[in-house]
């Protein structure tokens, strides 16, 4: 599809309207987004899909008038309410009264030293018209019930560190509806969840949506839910809108899509000689951890086989990430121990465990360019020269299906999709023994996203790299992982082959996740059975 595509919904007038927005790099170089046309009439939703780097987090933000760093507006015109959100006062009158963002890292709009009843008081105060004390706590405890949260004193005093994250999500989405915004932007907002929690953080979502005269920009990598939600629905590519169409019809055909020369299909190891012997394990002995006086882990142990792929699943809050922490050495437990045993491995050069983090932005220093982060392990950790150092950055980044531009930039300049797959490479670069990645793929497209468990497999079977993999995506699971365990309340309530657990679950947490992924007869390839 070629020239301008503008998408407008019909219905209502529009309180949000977007005119030939075109934002850069600031440096210099092509567009983020081209060209941009849409209007979002009262009362209805409008979908956002494409591929992850397509432009489709910077088209949300510039609803609320922001541009990531590194990036300028080059032309063009974004009105919400007939007022300019990149005008500083016109930004104080729309932000969390008129319109309100929700994104995939909900950790990002909770302040970790505040407690949850106050963040949310200080909400309703600022953005509300609701004046006193009683009647903000009144406000307060509507907002969390309305979010099927708990409104008693001990839950409104909680720390976000203390919440999981299907409850930090919801969190933020109270604090989002503290001004009854007359627009929200959504962010891939459920992709940090299990499917449990995900469905019904969607049924919440659909609640919201449908109160009054509420618009909505929904940017999603689940087709599904776009369809059930969305009035109508585009597909961004290269920062332009190359489609639109009411959902669930067959999308228009669009321009083919591969990753970059030393991508994850091109560049990935490949395995032209028997891999090196696995040799080593990693086990957890009786492990007991807690945040806190909250605790997150009873008497979990496991043993991970080296070269292998081990899943860690489960709903949200039942100890997964605290476990990856714990296997990592980042959290310390309160009884019982992990121990990785290989008389081969190499003293003094970085930890043979290391994480790749759910929260890519937390993870990376927002003031340092990729090409510095990855500098760092390579040269301090492996004792490369800089010239070495330089060469390995370059390969890494096109092991994850970035260009070698990427290294110049900072994390703020990138899609949420390409922080994780820096974080990847970043984690590559200390060259671990173990490789436990905490969910790596909710913000990727699905394409996108199996490129990179592709990279992982190929690594594996080329190095003998262990993998845990932390994930809600069973189906992942079950095409990946040799083993899977299934964690429940900070216990492992089922563990066993993949082949077993995922067609012929004993426990009902395993069957529940599995029927909201279409059933043990969908979980497993037909080849594994």
């Amino acid at each position: 599809m070629t020239g301008r595509v503008t998408a407008r919904l019909s219905g209502a007038g529009p309180v949000a309207e977007i005119s030939g927005l075109t934002l850069g790099p600031a440096a210099g170089g092509p567009p983020v987004l081209h060209d941009v046309c849409l209007s979002v009439p009262r009362g209805q939703v409008l979908g956002v899909v494409g591929r992850s780097g397509s432009g489709k987090s910077s088209l949300a933000y510039s609803l609320l008038g922001h541009v990531r760093p590194g990036l300028e507006v080059r032309g063009g015109t974004v009105r919400v309410a007939g007022l300019d959100p990149f005008d500083g006062a016109d930004a104080r009158r729309l932000r969390g009264r008129v319109v309100s963002f929700l994104g995939q890292d909900p950790a990002s709009s909770l302040n970790p030293a505040l407690r949850i009843g106050t963040q949310i008081a200080e909400a309703v105060r600022l953005r509300s018209p609701v004046k006193g004390g009683a009647g903000i706590r009144a406000r307060v405890g509507e907002l969390l019930m309305s979010v099927r949260l708990p409104d008693d004193r001990a839950f409104q005093r909680r720390l976000p560190r203390q919440l999981s994250g299907g409850q930090a999500q919801r969190v933020a989405l109270a604090l989002a509806l503290a001004g009854r915004p007359s627009l929200l932007v959504l962010d891939e907002p459920t992709s940090g969840l299990d499917p449990v929690l995900a469905d019904g953080m969607r049924g919440l979502l659909a609640e919201v949506l449908s109160e009054g005269d509420r618009a909505a920009l929904l940017v999603s990598h689940a087709p599904a839910w776009i369809a059930s939600v969305a009035d109508d629905v585009i597909r961004l590519d290269g920062g332009r809108i190359v489609a639109g169409g009411v959902p669930g019809a067959s999308p228009p055909a669009s321009p083919s899509v591969s990753f970059p020369a030393g991508g994850p299909r091109s560049t990935a190891p490949r395995v032209t000689a028997a891999a090196p012997a696995a040799v080593g394990h990693l086990f957890v002995r009786g492990l007991h951890a807690a945040h806190g006086r909250v605790s997150a882990l009873h008497d979990v142990s496991l043993t991970v086989p080296a070269g292998s792929c081990t899943a860690l699943v489960g709903p949200s809050g039942s100890g997964k990430t605290t476990l990856a922490r714990c296997l990592a050495g980042l959290h310390p437990p309160a009884r019982g121990s992990v121990e990785w045993r290989d008389e081969r491995a190499r003293r003094g050069r970085g930890a043979p465990v290391q994480l790749v983090a759910q929260d890519a932005r937390g993870a990376l220093n927002p003031r340092e360019s990729v090409g510095d982060a990855l500098m760092r392990p390579l040269r301090g950790v492996r004792g490369r020269s800089v010239q070495e150092a330089s060469c390995e950055s370059v390969r890494l980044v096109g092991l994850v299906g970035l260009g070698a531009d990427v290294l110049a930039r900072r994390p703020g300049e990138l899609s949420g999709g390409q922080r994780q797959r820096v974080a990847l490479a970043r984690t590559l670069a200390a060259g671990p023994r173990v490789l436990v990645c905490d969910e790596i793929t909710p913000a990727l497209d699905p394409e996108t996203a199996s490129g990179v468990l592709d990279l992982l497999d190929s690594l594996r079977r080329a190095t003998g790299l262990t993998v845990v993999m932390v994930t809600h995506d069973l189906a992942a699971a079950a095409a990946r992982a040799d083993q899977v365990v299934v964690l429940d309340a900070g216990r492992v309530v089922e563990a066993g082959p993949a082949d077993r657990v995922l067609v012929t679950p004993e426990h009902p947490v395993t069957r529940e996740l599995l029927a909201r992924e279409g059933g043990p007869a969908l979980a497993v390839p037909e080849q594994r059975r």
